[in-house]
């Protein structure tokens, strides 16, 4: 929605659980926006568009799923000449660290690099890098892990005795627990790539 209050073009968002979609279109009408918006059900990594068709392919939070380098290749075609991609994804901020947050890390995203890595990806993806810039730790910790931990209590309420929930939300406090203790190796880091 911040997007499209600042842009004249018009926004097609993509997700692949209908209610999020649902909630999307909901918000473009709130906003007035319903004629420049509109969300569809499909995933990232099998998408329905024509070749050279978008401006710019913007994605937070997401790319990991799909993979950095595997991800950036696909949308390329997907961009005009001269379109942009723009992109938040976790690195490295060191290129050692301490084998427990590497582990923890690996285990989750595979490919995750440093900062220079992705930047090489992009490049060899096709991309002049534009701007790489990390995210502010209060992105973490305000906008994330702060609201996760009401969530929390309401989910271990509402399914009290299940072991697959405790286990995710095992999981999630881990999460918190590893960021706090070595954020200073790593983040999440905005990448703007222009098509070449």
């Amino acid at each position: 929605m911040v997007l499209a209050q600042n842009i004249a073009g018009n926004i097609t968002g993509v997700d692949r659980y209908p209610g999020f979609i649902d909630i999307f279109n909901r918000n473009a009408e709130k906003f007035n926006l319903r004629d420049r918006m509109k969300g569809i059900v499909g995933s990232m990594d099998d998408l329905s568009f024509t070749n050279c068709e978008f401006d710019l392919i913007w994605s937070e939070g997401a790319i990991g799923s799909m993979g950095f380098e595997k991800a950036l290749n696909y949308w390329n075609g997907f961009l005009k000449k001269n379109g942009y991609v723009a992109v938040t994804y976790e690195s490295w901020f060191t290129n050692e660290r301490p084998a427990e947050i590497e582990k923890w890390w690996l285990d989750a995203v595979p490919e995750i690099g440093t900062i220079g890595q992705n930047i090489s990806i992009m490049q060899k993806a096709g991309y002049v890098p534009v701007a790489a810039f990390t995210l502010p730790e209060k992105c973490w910790i305000d906008n994330y892990f702060i609201p996760q931990k009401r969530r929390q209590e309401e989910f271990l309420k509402k399914y009290a005795g299940n072991k697959t929930v405790e286990e995710f939300i095992g999981f999630m406090r881990r999460e918190a627990e590893l960021y706090s203790k070595y954020k200073q190796y790593y983040g999440y880091v905005f990448y703007i790539g222009k098509k070449i």
